[in-house]
C-alpha cells in the first residue's frame, strides 16, 4: 500500500469525465465516444435531506455544504495510524521555541490554489486570523493569541501560555487556508462563499440540493487522480445499505448492525465494512453550569447507571465500552493508569443511590427535587445517527435503578450542535477525542469555557475547575515525558471521580465501501491513512491510492 512518503509522486492515467448531469444510481457510467470512467459516490447519511450551497467554514451559520475539507484544506493532519500524532501538511515543518509559546510554521512552496494563484504566508496569517477577530467566527476552538508573517514562506503563531500538545487546532476542518484575493473584507457573518477556492484536490463542478460534483484537480499539489468526480448524495443510514448493495453507492459512513452477515457474507471480496478507533468515545456530557448538574454526587449517581454493555449489545459492538477515563486503549494502553486501564463499567445500583443520597436530591414523581426547587431532565441526542434506541435504554435504566424519570429530546445533528455550543441542554451525546491525550481532555479547559447562551467551541459541558486547569497547563506546558504522563495521569483521575462527562463506549469511525469499482482502499489491518471524508487530508490520501477495479 503506498504511503504518505510516496504518495506525492503517485500518477494515474487520465479518464474522461463523465457527464454533469448523469445521475447517481448511474454515475460516471459511459460518456463521450461510448468510453467513460465512473465517479465514486459517496452516500453522506449526516447531512439531513438536502444540502445548502455554504462554503463559508467560519461563519455561524450550522448548515454548511457537504465536504468543504475537499476543497480547503488545513495547515497539519492528524495521523491516527501513529498514534493521533499531528503532522504537517500544508506546513513544510513546524517548531515550537523552548517556551512552547511561539510556534514557526514554514510553508509548502508548492501549493496553488484552484485559481491557479499560489498559496502564500499571507493567505495563512489571514486565515488563522479570522477566530481572532470575533469568537463567532472560532468554531475550531482556537486558543493562540497572535499569528505574524515571518517571511514569504514562513509564519508564526504565539499562544500566551505553552502550547506543546495544541498543535491538533491547526487540523480542524474550520480553520482552513483561504486565499485572501477572495475573501478579504467580506462580511463573513452573512457570506456564503458559493463559489469556493481552496488549495485541496477538487473544485465545486455543479451544486444541486440532492448532488453536489466535486471535479479533480489536475494541478493538484499532492498528485493526480484515477477518479475525475467525486459525487455526493445526501441519503439515511437506512437507505445507503441498499444503495451499496446494488453499488448504486461506492462509499459511506455507516454503522450497519449485521453488517458481516448482510454486507460483506454477499461479496467478501467488494463488500468492505470496516471500523477505526478515533481514540475517543461517544459520552454522557453533564451542563455542570446548571443546576442539578453542578453536583459531582449526581453526575455519579447517573454514570454509574448507565448500562454500556446492553448499549454496544444493541449497536452489536461487544466489548467496546468505554473504561472511565474517556481514553481508548487501543490507542493510549501505555498511557492509561493500571486501575483504569480495560476497566468494563457495569450498573452499579447500589453505589448510585448511595451516591443520589449524598447529593441531597429527593426523587418525588420522577423530579429531582431539592430545597425547594425541582427539577425534571431532559436527554438531548443526534437523531441523524440513530440514536434514540440507545438514549432510551438509558433512560429506562434512570427510571429503574433511580427513579428519576428522565425526557427524550432528539435532535437533528446541525440543531443540536448548536445547542451544545450554547450550553442549551441538560444532558447530551457527544463524542470526546483529539490528538493525543491533551487532545481528548482539552475540551475541559478552563480556557476554552464560555457562559451559558455564549458559543464554546469545545468546552459544552462549561467544566471550570482549577484542578483541571493545573494539568491541562502542565500537558501543554513541557515536552518531557514523565511530566506530561503525569499530569495525564491527574485528568484520567479527574475524568473518572469527578465526572465532568462519562464515557459510554469507544468511538468508531464505521466505514461501508462497495469495491467493485475502485480499489486500493486501506484496511484496519494495514493503514497510513483513515478513509473517512471528515479528515480532509486522510480522504485526500485514500482517494490519491485509488485506481479503476481489473473486471
Amino acid at each position: 500500500m503506498p504511503t504518505r512518503r510516496t504518495f506525492l509522486a503517485r500518477t494515474a492515467a487520465a479518464a474522461l469525465a463523465i457527464p454533469l448531469g448523469a445521475s447517481a444510481c448511474t454515475a460516471g457510467t459511459g460518456g463521450a465516444g461510448g468510453v467513460g470512467t465512473r465517479a465514486l459516490v459517496f452516500g453522506k447519511t449526516d447531512g439531513g435531506t438536502t444540502f445548502v450551497r455554504n462554503y463559508n467554514m467560519f461563519g455561524p451559520a450550522t448548515q454548511r455544504s457537504p465536504n468543504n475539507e475537499m476543497i480547503y484544506e488545513p495547515l497539519v493532519r492528524i495521523d491516527y495510524s501513529d498514534g493521533a500524532k499531528v503532522k504537517p501538511w500544508l506546513a513544510r515543518s513546524m517548531e515550537f521555541d523552548e517556551s512552547g509559546t511561539t510556534l514557526t510554521v514554514r510553508l509548502r512552496d508548492d501549493v496553488t490554489f484552484s485559481d491557479g494563484r499560489p498559496m502564500t504566508a499571507d493567505d495563512v496569517v489571514f486565515s488563522l486570523g479570522i477566530p481572532l477577530k470575533d469568537p463567532a467566527f472560532n468554531t475550531g476552538g482556537t486558543t493562540y493569541d497572535r499569528v505574524a508573517k515571518k517571511d514569504a514562506d514562513t509564519v508564526t503563531v504565539h499562544w500566551e501560555r505553552p502550547a506543546f500538545s495544541e498543535l491538533g487546532q491547526l487540523a480542524s476542518p474550520q480553520l482552513p487556508v483561504v486565499p485572501r484575493h477572495i475573501w478579504d473584507g467580506k462580511d463573513l457573518k452573512s457570506w456564503t462563499n458559493p463559489d469556493p477556492v481552496g488549495t485541496g484536490p477538487f473544485t465545486l463542478e455543479r451544486f444541486a440540493p440532492q448532488q453536489v460534483t466535486l471535479g479533480a484537480r489536475g494541478d493538484y499539489w499532492g498528485g493526480t487522480f484515477a477518479l475525475k468526480q467525486l459525487k455526493i448524495i445526501p441519503t439515511s443510514g437506512d437507505s445507503v445499505r441498499a444503495q451499496l448493495l446494488r453499488g448504486d453507492v461506492d462509499w459511506a459512513l455507516v454503522a450497519w448492525n449485521g453488517a458481516e452477515q448482510e454486507y460483506v457474507g454477499k461479496d467478501p471480496r467488494h463488500h468492505l465494512y470496516q471500523k477505526y478507533a478515533t481514540g475517543g468515545a461517544y459520552s454522557l456530557f453533564f451542563n455542570t453550569a446548571r443546576a442539578p448538574f453542578d453536583d459531582v454526587h449526581l453526575r455519579r449517581a447517573l454514570a454509574m447507571t448507565i448500562p454500556r454493555e446492553d448499549i454496544v449489545t444493541t449497536l452489536q459492538r461487544p466489548g467496546t465500552e468505554a473504561g472511565p477515563t474517556g481514553l481508548v486503549d487501543e490507542i493510549y494502553a501505555d498511557q492509561i493508569l493500571p486501575e483504569y486501564r480495560h476497566k468494563v463499567q457495569r450498573v452499579d445500583a447500589g453505589a448510585a443511590r448511595e451516591e443520589l443520597a449524598l447529593s441531597g436530591f429527593e426523587v418525588k414523581g420522577g423530579k429531582l427535587v431539592k430545597d425547594g426547587r425541582s427539577y425534571a431532565p431532559k436527554l438531548s441526542f443526534n437523531q441523524d445517527f440513530g440514536w434514540d434506541p440507545y438514549a432510551n435504554i438509558m433512560i429506562r435504566s434512570w427510571r429503574k435503578n433511580l427513579g428519576i424519570e428522565v425526557k427524550s429530546a432528539g435532535a437533528p445533528g446541525a440543531n443540536l450542535f448548536e445547542q451544545q455550543q450554547i450550553g442549551d441542554f441538560d444532558l447530551t451525546i457527544s463524542t470526546t477525542g483529539g490528538a493525543g491525550v491533551a487532545g481528548v481532555y482539552s475540551a475541559l479547559s478552563g480556557r476554552a469555557h464560555r457562559p451559558l447562551g455564549e458559543k464554546s467551541a469545545t468546552n459544552m459541558g462549561r467544566w471550570k475547575d482549577e484542578a483541571t486547569d493545573a494539568a491541562i497547563g502542565e500537558l501543554l506546558g513541557t515536552q518531557e515525558p514523565a511530566k506530561t504522563r503525569s499530569a495525564g495521569h491527574a485528568l484520567q483521575r479527574i475524568v473518572a471521580e469527578q465526572v465532568p462527562y462519562s464515557p459510554i463506549y469507544n468511538s468508531y469511525w464505521f466505514i461501508a465501501i462497495n469495491a467493485d469499482h475502485w480499489a486500493g482502499w486501506p484496511t484496519p489491518e494495514d493503514f497510513d491513512y483513515v478513509p473517512f471524508p471528515g479528515l480532509g487530508p486522510d480522504t485526500t490520501l485514500t482517494l490519491l491510492n485509488l485506481k479503476r477495479a481489473a473486471k
